[in-house]
C-alpha cells in the first residue's frame, strides 16, 4: 500500500492527527489549509484520495471541489464539516463528491472513508476494462503483415522484443476528446507492430503506408476507419526496442497526461519478453533532406547511432529552443524525453473546435500556451517543448517498420514533414 491522501483543513491539529492516522495504517499524506494551496497539490501529485473541509480560511469548500472535479472528473474527494448542514452534504454528493462526513471524525471512519473511495476506484477501473477487455477478447485477428523488407536493413546483436502479457490502457482521445480503451498484446518474432480496430477488427499496420492524416497528430486508416494519435505510443516503443505488438483499441490511442511516460510505465509494469529473433534495424546510408527553401528543413543522414537534433522557434513565452538527443539506451529516453507532454495554443482553441480537434484537451494532459505565459501547469522541462518535438519524431520514425540508426536534424518541422521525408526514403528504395 502506498496510496497518496491530500488532507484539506483549517484546523492544524486536525491535519496532524489525520496524517498520523492514515500514516499508521501505511497511507501517504499531503496537507494544507489552503483551498487554494489544495488545487495546485492536486495538480502536481495527483493524490488517490481528498478529504476536503467544507470550511476553509480562502476558498469554500465547495468551490474547491468544483475546481478539482474539473480538473479531473474522476478525483475522490471526501467532504468534511463540522458545522455542515444536510443541505450541504446532499450538494456535495451531486455535484461529485465521494462521500460527507461530520467532524470530529472517528479513527475507523477516517480509515473506512479512504478505503471505500479506494474500493470505487477499483470498480471503476475494472469496469474499464471489462469493456474493453470484452470487445477484444473474441475478436478474430486476420493475416498479419510483417513489416516489407528494405535494401537498408541491418541485423543486429539485439534480441527482438514484446511484451510479457496483455495489458490495458484507458484514458481520453486528445483529439476525440471520448472514452478510449486500448488493448496490448504480444506477438510473435518478425511480426510488427498492429492495431486492431474495436469493435469492427480491421487490422491496421503501424508502417508508414498506412498513414492517412498528419494534421496535430499522425492517423493511420485502413477500409475507411482510423486510429488517431500513434505517435506518443510508438514513440515509446521505438526507445525501448519493443517491435512485435498487437495494439486493439477504439478510435484514439488514450492521450494520458500527454506524455509517452505513462506507455513506458506500463510497460515496465508489465514487462519484456525478449524473443529469439535478432532485431533487424534501418541503417541510413546517405543523406535525405527536406525543405520549403526557407527556415523549415528535415535531415536524415548517416550516424554510429540514432540521434535527433531539433530547432523550434514560436513567438514568445515559448521563444527558441534547440535540444540534441542521443538514443544511448530506452533509460536516457525516458529522462530526457519520455515526460515533456504535447502543447497548444489558447488562441488556436476555436479553431481547433471547428475541426473537430482537441475534444479531450484538459489542464492535466497537455500544457496550454497563453499570450504571456503557460496557463495550467509548471514545465517538467525549460525547454519541454523542443523535447516534445523529439518525441514526436522518434515515434513517427517507427511507422517506417523498424528501429533506425542515423542522424535527424530538424528546423521548425511537425508531423507531414516527418511522414514526407518517410515516403522520399521509401520512393528511393523503391519500397
Amino acid at each position: 500500500m502506498n496510496e497518496l491522501v491530500l488532507i484539506v483543513d483549517d484546523e492544524e491539529g486536525i491535519l496532524t492527527t489525520m496524517a498520523q492516522v492514515l500514516g499508521d495504517q501505511g497511507f501517504r499524506t499531503l496537507t494544507t489549509t489552503s483551498g487554494a494551496e489544495a488545487l495546485d497539490l492536486y495538480r502536481e501529485h495527483r493524490p488517490d484520495v481528498v478529504f476536503l473541509d467544507i470550511w476553509l480560511p480562502d476558498k469554500d469548500g465547495l468551490e474547491a471541489l468544483q475546481a478539482i472535479l474539473e480538473l479531473d472528473p474522476g478525483a475522490l474527494v471526501v467532504m468534511m464539516s463540522g458545522h455542515g448542514t444536510s443541505s450541504t452534504a446532499v450538494k456535495s454528493i451531486k455535484m461529485g463528491a465521494q462521500d460527507y462526513l461530520e467532524k470530529p471524525l472517528s479513527y475507523d471512519q477516517t480509515v473506512a472513508a479512504v478505503r471505500e473511495a479506494l474500493e470505487t476506484r477499483a470498480r471503476r477501473l475494472a469496469t474499464a476494462e471489462g469493456g474493453v477487455l470484452e470487445a477484444s477478447r473474441h475478436q478474430p485477428i486476420g493475416e498479419l503483415e510483417p513489416p516489407p523488407d528494405l535494401p537498408l536493413l541491418v541485423e543486429t546483436g539485439r534480441p527482438q522484443r514484446t511484451i510479457a502479457k496483455p495489458s490495458v490502457i484507458y484514458g481520453l482521445g486528445l483529439h476525440s476528446g471520448g472514452r478510449t480503451g486500448m488493448v496490448l498484446q504480444p506477438l510473435p518474432p518478425d511480426s510488427g507492430i498492429h492495431f486492431l480496430t474495436l469493435p469492427a477488427g480491421n487490422v491496421i499496420p503501424a508502417h508508414i503506408r498506412a498513414v492517412a492524416e498528419t494534421d496535430y497528430a499522425t492517423t493511420i486508416t485502413r477500409s475507411g476507419e482510423h486510429i488517431r494519435t500513434v505517435e506518443h505510443l510508438l514513440s515509446a516503443l521505438h526507445a525501448c526496442g519493443i517491435g512485435n505488438l498487437l495494439v486493439k483499441v477504439h478510435g484514439e490511442i488514450p492521450v494520458l497526461d500527454g506524455s509517452a511516460l505513462g506507455f513506458l510505465e506500463r510497460i515496465e509494469e508489465i514487462g519484456v519478453l525478449e524473443q529469439d529473433r535478432p532485431v533487424r534495424e534501418i541503417v541510413i546510408d546517405r543523406v535525405w533532406e527536406l525543405g520549403n527553401g526557407g527556415d523549415k528543413r528535415l535531415t536524415i543522414e548517416p550516424a554510429e547511432v540514432f540521434s535527433v537534433s531539433y530547432l523550434l522557434r514560436y513567438p514568445k513565452p515559448i521563444g527558441e529552443q534547440f535540444y540534441d538527443f542521443v538514443m544511448t539506451d530506452c533509460e536516457a529516453y525516458r529522462r530526457e524525453i519520455a515526460p515533456a507532454r504535447t502543447f497548444g495554443f489558447v488562441r488556436d482553441i476555436k479553431m481547433l473546435n471547428e475541426l473537430g480537434l482537441g475534444g479531450g484537451g484538459r489542464l492535466d494532459n497537455f500544457i496550454m500556451v497563453g499570450d504571456d505565459e503557460v496557463v495550467n501547469t509548471e514545465l517538467r522541462f525549460p525547454d519541454e517543448f523542443v523535447r516534445h518535438k523529439i518525441l514526436d519524431i522518434i515515434g513517427d520514425l517507427y511507422l517506417l517498420g523498424y528501429p533506425v540508426r542515423g542522424k535527424v536534424t530538424a528546423r521548425l518541422t511537425g508531423h507531414r514533414d516527418n511522414i514526407a521525408l518517410q515516403r522520399a526514403i521509401l520512393a528511393d528504395l523503391g519500397a
